[in-house]
């Protein structure tokens, strides 16, 4: 990686040393044309001389000789622990024996990803993948959350009063449509999650989508009960989508939609307490326009959902 204050770049480094090599400069004359040292223009034109174009990039400044580096043995024992228990360099120090900073700089050597960039089942590198225009996949999850009683929960009363004041309020089920490529939302919260209701979701879901400009053409379901019943295949069917199912027991799969339930729940469910499921339920159509129009998705280098939606320059066409 080229220094944020160095003068020459590989293309600048090349052209000094045809100067000197192939027009015959003189160094200094080059040094001063490209305003470095009488010696950093010697450097690079010996360079030319003994391995042309292919001399003019960095080398690696690591030193040749490295007495103190740890041992080969215990290199692959760390690499051993780390593909057997999945431990993370602060374990591994333990168990090797060696600095976590070392355990560290082993794993980096070795190329082995941090833990989070591994699936947990596997332990291989998770695949990441994205829809190449909207509505070519929709994700579709059902979040199941417990409604506050009038007066408050724990968060407002504290634990043993909010636990009194409970009286079987039930929970709701928040079903969510989520689109791969713009992660664009729409969510209601329903009082069940039976087939008549997943369906019924769908086709307003649908509808939804096809007013912001999104034609549905997949949706990925898990494996729940409902998902799985003639009632979800046939509105399916009549909507013109295909279904699909995640493997089982395998969630990631569905991500997209699982993380977008723990944002919802981060920011808006729990982001303060409630007195009632009145005006936490009024507090989420401001909180889902702002996720969708408004609030900077990392996941897609920093725009909003609502930006991958608008088709002005017929990209997804």
């Amino acid at each position: 990686m080229i220094h944020r204050n160095a003068p020459l770049t590989p293309t600048g480094r090349l052209r000094l040393a045809r100067c000197v090599v192939d027009d015959g400069w003189p160094l200094r004359r080059a040094a001063e044309r490209f305003q470095v040292s009488h010696t950093t223009a010697a450097r690079w034109a010996g360079r030319y001389r003994q391995h042309g174009h292919a001399g003019m990039t960095d080398r690696p400044s690591s030193p040749h000789h490295q007495p103190r580096r740890t041992c080969t043995a215990m290199e692959q024992e760390v690499v051993r622990l780390r593909r057997e228990h999945r431990i993370g360099p602060l374990r591994l120090a333990a168990r090797a024996g060696v600095a976590a900073s070392t355990a560290h700089r082993i794993l980096k050597r070795h190329g082995l990803p941090p833990l989070a960039a591994l699936d947990r089942a596997t332990g291989e590198p998770v695949r990441r993948y994205e829809r190449a225009r909207p509505g070519e996949l929709i994700h579709i999850d059902v979040k199941k959350l417990g409604r506050i009683p009038d007066g408050g929960g724990h968060k407002t009363l504290g634990r043993a009063p909010g636990r009194k004041n409970r009286n079987g309020v039930g929970y709701a089920y928040l079903h969510t449509a989520l689109d791969d490529h713009s992660r664009l939302a729409y969510t209601e919260d329903l009082p069940d999650e039976t087939a008549p209701t997943c369906a019924a979701f769908l086709t307003r879901a649908t509808a939804w989508f096809a007013a912001q400009g999104v034609t549905a053409e997949r949706v990925l379901t898990d494996n729940a009960w409902a998902y799985t019943k003639n009632t979800w295949r046939q509105t399916c069917h009549d909507l013109g989508i295909n279904p699909r199912w995640t493997q089982p027991w395998r969630p990631q799969t569905n991500g997209k939609v699982e993380r977008f339930h723990r944002t919802l729940l981060d920011e808006w469910a729990y982001q303060r307490p409630y007195i009632s499921d009145t005006e936490r339920q009024a507090a989420f159509t401001d909180w889902l326009d702002w996720y969708n129009y408004h609030r900077p998705h990392t996941g897609i280098s920093g725009h909003t959902p609502a930006s991958r939606v608008t088709n002005l320059s017929e990209q997804h066409i």
